[in-house]
């Protein structure tokens, strides 16, 4: 064995040069290693990425293998030593140094630079030497897996990875027999690959002359290489400049230098690499993964969108009334299937949560000393609600090919696209006491039948008492100039005159055809003062006008708050129109030709239409003016081209509606009958026809009140009309409301709706 230990003496740094070295590698392999996936995991120095198993390693995984198994069994193992570093006395018993080195060492000089270690003996030599190390012999079988073609669900894919471990660990029992069994799983999944190894000397019995045969190196972690640093061969003035080097090549890349101060290393870069300390291809590396983990987040919702668990469940779910999110949860608790495959669903997703955790942790660690700051959102998991809301949506907002969401507080779809044709028919609400028995075949949104004690009347079930022809000789609801949508919006646009309600102008702010200054807040009203001029009527808005001038190149937007009191009253009894909300329309502005004026117009339409006695609008400007050019509360110079621009004036305002016949008398003794027999305790059924009578026209009332937050009630209108239109006192209104509450429930058997107070 003597031959062999002086071999390893000789060859030392011949062995070094190839372990460590990267840069002088084979032209082969070097066009085979290019940047992938899982370089980052190490540093890219040394022979790693350029050994046999590693480069075997990552062709298998763009295979799409992810797994590698391997079972092996080493022979004939024998430790090698290095003595010649165990020689401490260099100066009698000198290192038998290759003669290149020794010419590498000289040319240092006696300060070298931290380059010049690296050009002349770090990039050539490398930074270790080999002090001890095992020789032998290896057998070897490897396996590489491809888990997501074994089987898909999870289970089965275990027991399958359980099983071919178990086969593979028979190789050395049963070769012939297991290399059988594992290539025809092979030929016939395409889900594993197998190869077999045989290196180095396999026992002595196995050869005629082992000296034919060259030993391997054993890297098992039963068979550990020991290294230690170049520096222990260089004098002593040369050692700690060499380690300085060697971590400023490996910690630094050779970019600058590596230095430690207060408990913390960094490495102070040089001019020619600002951003030494900042990993960018790690970094790059990194969101690209986390991209790649979002990407797989989604994926995982498609694919249980895409389960036949889910599509049968959505298949199985009624269509021929409407589904509330409440029915929708019944139907999605009691589905056993459906629950176990979400189950499965979030048991994957709170992996792919925690492994997109440990990657943004390591991202942001490794981006601390960079300019780079990363920008990652954490994906959030889908609550119960809101696969309940993408259930309506797939129920009611998938047609003609476009995608929306359900707004249930609203029975609309906001359609992705923008184009408001992914909405199909809403069905009739199914139920008890007013709510439809069945929905109309003819048309699904509508009522086909309803409970006992209702009439279907314009699809939609009243109480069998009700005449709602008989209330309209108190409040004509119905009028010639109730026109459908596309008529009344084609009229507003052209501003037809039998729209137009003659209203007062007051202010004491503002004049019309006057310029003024918009900067701080102005008021004005439009009024109609029923209760002295027209008291037999009730007033509708559909829309409003306004014609603003302003003068050239202004910079002058201005802002509207627009109050409406639907009966008279002071202005805190009025309410605000939410412009943009709750699908509220805004103000549309053209301007008009060869002018600096503009329309303003707002569609109220039938969606949207309400009562109004008094419309308070506020006007306010988004420009910002600067402090130097506010002028006093004089009278304006338009003289003045600095302040001239900031001017505007409302050339005309107008309310575009129609009134409704009202017979207060009529109405008036209704009210009275119906609180005097709540005052005197008599039963309700002596006036029931009163009874129901007030509640259609409430009814009817509170359907115009204007749009309310999702989850409030809305604004009590009849009241309002009690108040200023009847002229009765709060304890009244009070005892007639809740007259009309206790019947509703108690006799008719109806859920109490609430509405918020406003007078």
């Amino acid at each position: 064995m003597n031959w062999r230990f002086i071999e390893v003496i000789c060859f030392l740094f011949i062995w070094d040069h190839i372990t460590v070295q990267s840069s002088r590698q084979d032209p082969l392999a070097t066009e085979q290693h290019v940047t992938k996936q899982h370089d980052w995991l190490i540093s890219d120095r040394g022979p790693f990425h350029h050994s046999r198993s590693y480069l075997s390693f990552v062709e298998r995984f763009r295979q799409g293998f992810t797994t590698r198994y391997k079972i092996y069994r080493e022979f004939a193992r024998w430790k090698v030593r290095n003595t010649a570093i165990e020689r401490r006395d260099l100066i009698r018993n000198p290192v038998p140094l290759m003669p290149e080195f020794q010419r590498s060492v000289r040319l240092l000089g006696r300060r070298p630079t931290t380059q010049q270690f690296i050009d002349n003996i770090i990039k050539k030599y490398g930074t270790h030497i080999l002090i001890s190390a095992t020789l032998g012999g290896e057998e070897a079988l490897t396996m590489y897996l491809a888990k997501n073609k074994l089987d898909r669900k999870l289970v089965n894919a275990t027991q399958n990875v359980e099983a071919l471990h178990q086969l593979a660990s028979s190789y050395f029992i049963d070769r012939d027999g297991t290399m059988r069994k594992l290539h025809e799983i092979q030929i016939s999944t395409n889900a594993i690959k197998v190869t077999e190894t045989r290196t180095g000397p396999l026992g002595c019995s196995s050869y005629d002359n082992l000296d034919s045969v060259s030993s391997i190196l054993l890297q098992s972690p039963e068979s550990k290489i020991h290294l230690q640093g170049l520096q222990v061969i260089f004098p002593d003035y040369l050692q700690e400049k060499f380690v300085q080097s060697a971590l400023s090549y490996i910690m630094c890349n050779g970019e600058g230098e590596y230095v430690c101060s207060n408990n913390q290393c960094i490495c102070q870069c040089a001019d020619d690499y600002p951003q030494c300390n900042c990993p960018i291809t790690d970094i790059q590396i990194m969101e690209n993964t986390l991209l790649g983990m979002s990407e797989s987040w989604v994926s995982s919702y498609k694919d249980f969108e895409n389960s036949d668990e889910f599509k049968s469940f959505l298949k199985r779910l009624p269509s021929t009334h409407f589904l509330p999110i409440s029915s929708v949860h019944l139907l999605w608790g009691s589905d056993w299937d459906l629950q176990a495959r979400y189950r499965l669903l979030q048991s994957s997703l709170e992996i792919q949560r925690l492994k997109i955790q440990r990657t943004a942790r390591k991202l942001f660690g490794l981006s601390i000393r960079c300019h780079h700051n990363p920008n990652h959102h954490m994906p959030r998991e889908r609550s119960v609600m809101q696969w309940l809301n993408r259930v309506q949506s797939f129920l009611y907002c998938n047609e003609n090919g476009f995608w929306g969401t359900f707004l249930e507080s609203q029975r609309t779809c906001v359609c992705h696209t923008g184009v408001t044709l992914c909405q199909r028919p809403i069905p009739c609400v199914i139920g008890g006491n007013n709510s439809c028995a069945m929905c109309s075949l003819a048309n699904i949104s509508q009522c086909g039948s309803c409970n006992k004690g209702y009439k279907l009347y314009r699809g939609r079930c009243e109480p069998q008492n009700v005449d709602s022809e008989r209330s309209e000789q108190f409040i004509s609801f119905e009028t010639d100039l109730d026109f459908q949508d596309l008529e009344l919006k084609y009229l507003l646009q052209k501003m037809d005159s039998r729209l137009y309600i003659h209203t007062t102008f007051i202010s004491n702010e503002i004049r019309l055809e006057t310029f003024f200054d918009p900067r701080w807040r102005k008021r004005m009203s439009l009024t109609l003062k029923s209760n002295k001029n027209r008291m037999d009527y009730l007033h509708m808005i559909i829309g409003l006008s306004m014609k603003i001038c302003q003068m050239r190149n202004s910079s002058i937007d201005p802002m509207f708050f627009v109050y409406v009191n639907p009966f008279s009253g002071s202005h805190s009894e009025g309410w605000s129109m939410p412009f943009g909300e709750h699908g509220y329309p805004r103000w549309e502005k053209v301007r008009l030709q060869n002018s600096q004026c503009f329309n303003w117009t707002l569609l109220l339409g039938n969606r949207w239409k309400t009562f109004f006695e008094t419309v308070h609008i506020y006007l306010r400007s988004r420009a910002k003016i600067p402090t130097g050019l506010r002028n006093d509360t004089g009278p304006v110079d338009l003289g003045d081209p600095n302040k001239r621009q900031i001017y505007i004036k409302i050339s005309d305002i107008q309310v575009f509606g129609y009134s409704l016949r009202f017979n207060a008398d009529m109405l008036r003794s209704a009210v009275q009958q119906v609180n005097q027999s709540y005052t005197q305790g008599t039963q309700f059924y002596s006036s029931s026809s009163v009874m129901l009578l007030l509640l259609d026209i409430r009814d009817r009332i509170n359907r115009l009140a204007p749009p309310s937050a999702p989850g409030k009630p809305q604004l009590d209108l009849f009241s309002c009309m009690l108040k200023h239109r009847l002229k009765l006192n709060n304890s009244e209104m009070i005892r007639v409301n809740h007259a009309l509450d206790m019947y509703s429930t108690e006799i008719l058997k109806q859920s109490d709706h609430l509405t918020a107070k406003l007078c």
